[in-house]
């Protein structure tokens, strides 16, 4: 799958994305430094990225179409690793079996990168077909391809990550030719059904008191307990509030992520960080950076050599560009705490290899965008 790197994929390859994700991970370096430096998160991330740059390249400079031709070996891969968290192999992390520790690997959280065989399995079925509105045969197929992985990490479990899958098949299904009406009827139904699925669920016992809660806060922030778990949220909101224009002055004013009042700074809210940190200014070039390289996957996909190449490179993108609006709307207070981390700037190993592979995937159809 590995080509021999001739001058020529040199030439072609795309340096200024590749720029463009290491620079925030390593603006995430930094703030995770901020945000923790007595810990050693900061420089487990480093060597993340070390990790990551070299899954990159390997397959960065493959043929991405003999990868999605093996799409199933992987999709399979990856559902084992799914059913192996949910054995006593599985490792509990706050309170969520999510994590998997095998020998020589170590620990990593498997439904991280099972999102990438999903991609590949949708690209290989939705690229094949001929053009044309999608018909319900196709549509299951690709809601099945969705519901076994996403239905193990919800044993887990993981509402947030399962969460992060469904971009992926609505990006393909926009692609592939849905018909309106089928959209028009989801969105009702979606907006009948969830009140409904909520009340229910908090009957029933399947809503948590603690998720209760954290929806709660969101729609009436007044009536939350600041001690219980609205806490994340409001010293959150706090945290970036507290960043100003510019951010906080050196040792001159205290941080909510050095005295441990916000929860989880260098994973889930590393945005609140970024904003205590280096303000409004630092928070809108981050967005500004992210819009790049969202903007330069995109361009990859006008000049992918064929469809499947093309709904890859768009389903990476639709995931990212979700889990960026997730993680920022929720620092921010404008959606409940679901434990989405913020792509490349979260501290994590799983995180940033997953991200830098799914981005690989993207320069390798790009790289060969004048193969016919």
């Amino acid at each position: 799958m590995v080509a021999i790197i001739e001058k020529r994929d040199l030439r072609d390859f795309d340096w200024l994305t590749t720029v463009l994700a290491i620079a925030i991970v390593s603006f995430g370096v930094w703030q995770i430094f901020n945000a923790q430096p007595t810990e050693s998160y900061w420089s487990k991330q480093i060597i993340g990225l070390g990790i990551a740059l070299v899954a990159f390249a390997v397959v960065g400079f493959s043929d991405y179409r003999r990868i999605v031709d093996a799409a199933p070996i992987f999709y399979g891969i990856g559902l084992v690793l799914l059913l192996l968290v949910l054995t006593p192999l599985g490792v509990k992390v706050n309170g969520q079996t999510a994590w998997l520790k095998l020998p020589l690997i170590g620990q990593f959280q498997p439904s991280e990168f099972v999102k990438i065989p999903v991609v590949l399995m949708l690209a290989k079925y939705f690229g094949a077909r001929k053009s044309g509105n999608l018909k319900i045969k196709e549509m299951l197929i690709g809601v099945a391809i969705l519901a076994a992985p996403v239905g193990l990490i919800l044993l887990e479990p993981d509402a947030g990550q399962a969460m992060t899958y469904f971009p992926l098949l609505a990006v393909v299904f926009f692609l592939s030719g849905i018909k309106i009406r089928y959209v028009i009827i989801t969105i009702i139904a979606g907006l009948i059904l969830a009140p409904a699925a909520y009340w229910v669920g908090v009957k029933t016992g399947k809503i948590k008191g603690y998720q209760q809660e954290r929806i709660n806060v969101i729609l009436d922030p007044e009536s939350a307990d600041p001690r219980g778990y609205a806490y994340h949220t409001i010293q959150s909101m706090i945290t970036v509030g507290k960043g100003g224009l510019t951010g906080i002055k050196g040792d001159t004013e205290t941080s909510q992520a050095k005295l441990k009042f916000l929860p989880e700074p260098h994973t889930d809210f590393i945005f609140a960080v970024t904003a205590e940190n280096t303000g409004f200014i630092g928070c809108i070039s981050l967005l500004l950076a992210y819009a790049l390289l969202l903007s330069r996957l995109v361009a990859g996909a006008r000049e992918a050599p064929d469809r499947a190449g093309m709904l890859v490179i768009m389903a990476i993108t639709g995931g990212i560009t979700f889990q960026i609006f997730m993680n920022v709307g929720m620092v921010l207070g404008f959606l409940p705490v679901i434990g989405v981390p913020l792509p490349l700037m979260s501290a994590g190993l799983s995180a940033v290899l997953s991200t830098f592979i799914a981005i690989g995937f993207v320069i390798s159809v790009k790289m060969r965008r004048f193969v016919n």
